[in-house]
């Protein structure tokens, strides 16, 4: 007996979040359709012109958004961002550089300094619980 492989699908919301887009501004055969994991695949591999305008000129979800600022998205939010910017728009907020956007950069920049901190701790301890089992 031969088994069959069942076509992994998702969402339309599930391969938009995987391409880094936002939903609404797919097309519509996109967003009403499923998508299967080669399809997925096989835009990522090569995007069509939709997908690469869309990268490219946004509108961005608030993940992208948050990354293209280096702020959090809880930062985004703090800040008043609660919508899907275009690049032209991100850009024009990094020129202007609001006070609100300056204080969450700085946020996030301790919060990775901290990360870095307690990652090299974790490591030295491992590092001398290994020296101390090696005697």
């Amino acid at each position: 007996m031969t088994q069959h492989q069942n076509t992994q699908t998702m969402k339309p919301a599930t391969a938009a979040k995987k391409l880094g887009v936002y939903l609404p501004a797919t097309p519509a055969e996109f967003q009403e359709g499923v998508v299967s994991r080669a399809e997925l695949n096989a835009l990522q591999a090569e995007p069509p012109q939709w997908l690469a305008d869309l990268r490219k000129n946004g509108p961005h979800p608030r993940p992208v958004v948050a990354a293209k600022l280096g702020v959090s998205i809880a930062g985004l939010a703090r800040g008043g961002v609660t919508d899907a910017l275009t690049t032209e728009q991100i850009d024009a907020l990094r020129e202007e550089m609001p006070e609100w956007l300056r204080q969450e950069r700085a946020t996030q920049a301790k919060v990775r300094e901290e990360a870095v901190r307690l990652k090299e701790k974790k490591a030295a301890k491992a590092e001398a619980e290994a020296e101390a089992q090696g005697r």
